[in-house]
């Protein structure tokens, strides 16, 4: 494999939740790589922070305010970020919610909507929109990032676990559609990983889970994801789409 089949130097990639956590650390690897990357987040002012560090660390980014839920901001930000050097390349569909509510609850129904809203239809509106110019691109790459959640389940998480088992069935489906013009569609499930999701859970707590369930006996930093998305989104991963990569120490391997 040559050199050039191993970077994504001149792409212009987009990243949604890129604010912090697993998004951040994406931004600022794919800058890092020689990319421009259009960082998005529903904060506006933390996406424009981190693009504000990746320029002045000598790379090249700008920030955008992005609601992945609202369909017309969906439209307008795709399109700014596509005319910013008149190509896309890159989509990395980052952007999600989490929360917990009891079947029976009088929020379950609020949460279950808004969860399909944000972490599942927003992957779709963001592929939608990206599509004519991912379709001019020479290596066109999407990485759609769920959970191990979609995997199993939590209890009480049953609106995130349908929405992210939603991203992988997505994935799948995507990656048979687009496979004929060389579109490849992947997706990661992170487990537990140190982002602000998690940033509740206390450290003595995080301990005891991670020696419980996961192969490494620790939690994953969000790098360690970017990293996986990263390599997906080489011109050399030409060969592999419709995939559903665990990214989670080893949690789905772990029976006890």
């Amino acid at each position: 494999m040559t050199k050039d089949l191993r970077s994504i130097r001149g792409a212009v990639a987009l990243v949604t939740g890129a604010a912090s956590g697993m998004g951040r650390a994406t931004a600022r690897l794919f800058a890092e790589e020689g990319a421009h990357v259009a960082v998005t987040d529903v904060n506006g002012d933390g996406a424009a922070a981190v693009a504000a560090e990746i320029v002045a660390e000598g790379g090249s980014a700008r920030g955008w305010r992005l609601d992945v839920g609202d369909a017309n901001d969906v439209g307008h930000v795709v399109a700014q970020a596509a005319e910013w050097h008149g190509r896309l390349d890159l989509l990395v569909n980052n952007a999600g919610i989490a929360g917990f509510a009891a079947l029976e609850s009088d929020s379950y129904a609020v949460l279950w909507d808004r969860m399909l809203q944000v972490n599942l239809s927003g992957e779709m509106r963001m592929v939608r929109a990206a599509l004519p110019w991912l379709r001019q691109a020479l290596h066109p790459r999407i990485v759609n990032i769920a959970s191990t959640e979609a995997l199993g389940a939590t209890a009480g998480d049953s609106a995130y676990c349908a929405a992210k088992a939603g991203v992988t069935g997505l994935t799948r489906a995507l990656a048979v559609d687009l496979g004929r013009e060389g579109i490849t569609v992947n997706c990661i499930c992170p487990g537990p990983i140190e982002t602000g999701m998690t940033d509740a859970i206390s450290d003595a707590d995080k301990d005891t889970y991670a020696r419980r369930r996961t192969a490494l006996r620790r939690y994953g930093r969000p790098e360690e994801v970017a990293h996986i998305t990263l390599a997906l989104c080489q011109p050399g991963a030409s060969y592999i789409t419709g995939a559903v990569i665990p990214v989670d120490g080893g949690l789905m391997a772990r029976n006890a």
